[in-house]
């Protein structure tokens, strides 16, 4: 979370989280967002048209948290 507070890129309006679960509510359409994850073998949800949904399990390692960090940072950077 901290990660993506610090970069947070133009489109993202607002960044809410309970534990591992997290909603990116963007200022743009989610669709194109998780399409682009979706390439990068990152499975996201979305919660509205403009909330991308992540709900990774409890067992995520570092490393995974890290690719899907970079891989988010990636698709919603202009």
């Amino acid at each position: 979370m901290e990660r993506l507070s610090a970069n947070l890129p133009p489109i993202v309006r607002e960044i809410r989280h309970l534990g591992l679960m997290v909603g990116i509510e963007l200022k743009t359409k989610a669709k194109p967002i998780l399409e682009a994850l979706m390439g990068r073998g990152v499975l996201a949800l979305p919660a509205g048209p403009t909330v991308v949904r992540l709900l990774p399990p409890l067992v995520i390692s570092e490393e995974q948290l890290s690719r899907a960090c970079d891989a988010l940072l990636a698709c919603m950077s202009p």
